[in-house]
């Protein structure tokens, strides 16, 4: 059962996914709503059949004064496609700092993109424009939505009511 379920604080705002058994079981014990379920699939006891949550809502409201998308090697990947900025490929990836680290260049979202070790080794200590490297897309922060919705794999058409309100980027 690898379907993911789209949790929601008590304002219908975004916090998370998580698993179908973990949002079954918050449900069940009233510590969340039903949303919206699965129309094609139910989970099964021995003698129930229950609704198969893709969208809960919290009952009392979360605050997180830092609702960000980590800044990780896997994410770094997931928002460039798993593939070099500079020529595409999918092989051999890598980390690059467009601005080099021995030039003052920042270990940040925007200035870390995905590369693939024979355009890393080839850019070496300059910078893109120096190198004659064009880039696909600049490297950007994404917000926490803006993840979610793009870059957490399969998104149910459920979750999409949810995941479309832009947040502010910073």
């Amino acid at each position: 059962m690898g379907r993911k379920v789209l949790i929601l604080n008590q304002d219908y705002s975004a916090l998370g996914i998580c698993s179908v058994p973990k949002a079954f079981l918050l449900v069940y014990l009233d510590k969340a709503e039903l949303v919206a379920a699965s129309s094609a699939f139910q989970l099964h006891t021995v003698s129930t059949s229950f609704p198969l949550p893709t969208v809960i809502r919290l009952n009392r409201y979360i605050n997180l004064p830092y609702k960000g998308v980590m800044l990780t090697r896997q994410n770094i990947f997931k928002r460039d496609g798993h593939r070099c900025v500079y020529c595409s490929s999918t092989e051999d990836l890598t980390l690059d700092h467009v601005m080099p680290k021995s030039r003052g260049g920042r270990t940040s979202w925007e200035n870390l993109a995905t590369a693939c070790k024979r355009c890393n080794a080839k850019k070496g200590d300059c910078t893109p424009e120096e190198a004659s490297m064009p880039m696909r897309h600049r490297p950007f922060k994404p917000s926490f939505v803006l993840f979610l919705r793009d870059y957490s794999g399969a998104v149910e058409e459920s979750w999409m009511p949810f995941l479309t309100k832009r947040e502010k980027v910073y």
